[in-house]
């Protein structure tokens, strides 16, 4: 079996001999690795079964100053200290002629150049398309996140009628992926905070469930599974997901209200596909590596049951992982199963 293989087999809910598994790092945390094993050997311990191969840029940014970048609805963000901070919404008032909208067209598209090579059925590696900010990420980028939850309550014509122009544009670059091989196309948008759904389970129903399922409809019709990144708790919507058409649920992040992987697995592992699940809050952050050791292979014994999981941290190593803790999920995960 190809790498692709077993992340096909997952998606498919077929058991195999090892998950699939994805390691990532955030902010140079590889490189504190590299310094713990004074070596780079290391990073050829991990297999590589998912590649992004391209996708459409959903912000096209540009650079204003050192500190600055303005997207291309005109939004400006101060980019030199995390979390980057939103300065000035696009949309200041709840009026959709206050800006020019851009054309889909002007979303910058990338491909890599040997994608005929990466895709398909002979492809080593399962192939993945980026869809960026979702419908929901986007609309606070646009009127800054307090405004737009109360644009949820006060402004609902408005906000339905922004959400509206924001799936046409989604609609718009899922069709120029129409003749791009790839397996999947990856969209992301974070619904959950640690408590629940950020906008509650019934007004994400209202404005945003519809919406979501014509994107993962016209992107299902090209023959493409899909996956969707959320952080937070998503627990109370999973059935809506499951039922608009969402392959993989990406993060699923165990601290987060009702996201314990197992009792996820239990209630909907048959319909939709968990992928990541350990905890980079918790167990990695704060776990000793024999504990990260078990973890790992208890949610590849757990979760990999009947197949439906990609292993994988909810969030790549962040920055302060002690990098012991790192190391041992690197062994953990490069020996699963084997």
């Amino acid at each position: 079996m190809t790498h692709r293989d077993y992340v096909l087999a997952a998606i498919n809910h077929r058991e195999t001999d090892r998950v699939p598994y994805s390691f990532g790092f955030d902010d140079g945390t590889d490189k504190e690795l590299d310094a713990y094993y004074g070596a780079t050997d290391w990073r050829g311990k991990l297999q590589s079964f998912l590649k992004t191969v391209g996708g459409v840029d959903a912000n096209a940014e540009r650079q204003i100053d050192a500190a600055h970048r303005q997207d291309i609805f005109g939004t400006v963000w101060r980019v030199d200290r995390r979390p980057w901070h939103l300065e000035k919404p696009a949309l200041s008032e709840p009026r959709l002629d206050s800006i020019v909208w851009p054309a889909v067209e002007q979303f910058p598209l990338s491909v890599d150049a040997n994608v005929a090579q990466l895709t398909g059925p002979q492809a080593e590696q399962f192939s993945i398309l980026g869809n960026g900010w979702g419908l929901f990420e986007q609309s606070w980028r646009l009127r800054g996140f307090e405004n737009a939850l109360m644009d949820c309550i006060a402004e609902q014509d408005f906000y339905e009628a922004l959400l509206e122009k924001l799936t046409a544009l989604r609609l718009g670059m899922v069709a120029r992926f129409k003749d791009i091989r790839a397996d999947a196309v990856m969209f992301g948008d974070d619904w959950g905070d640690q408590r629940g759904v950020i906008i509650g389970p019934e007004r994400w129903r209202k404005l945003l469930k519809p919406r979501w399922a014509k994107v993962f409809a016209a992107t299902h019709a090209q023959g493409k599974h899909t996956i969707c990144h959320s952080c937070g708790s998503v627990a109370a919507i999973i059935p809506d997901l499951i039922e608009i058409g969402l392959d993989v649920l990406e993060s699923v992040q165990p601290e987060a209200a009702g996201m314990d992987p197992f009792a996820l697995k239990k209630k909907f592992g048959d319909k939709i596909t968990f992928w990541g699940c350990l905890g980079s809050q918790s167990t990695l952050q704060f776990g000793t590596p024999k504990q990260i050791r078990a973890r790992v292979q208890a949610l590849c014994k757990r979760m990999g049951k009947g197949g439906g999981y990609i292993l994988a941290p909810a969030k790549g190593i962040q920055p302060g992982t002690p990098p012991a803790n790192a190391a041992a999920a690197v062994e953990a995960f490069a020996t699963q199963n084997l």
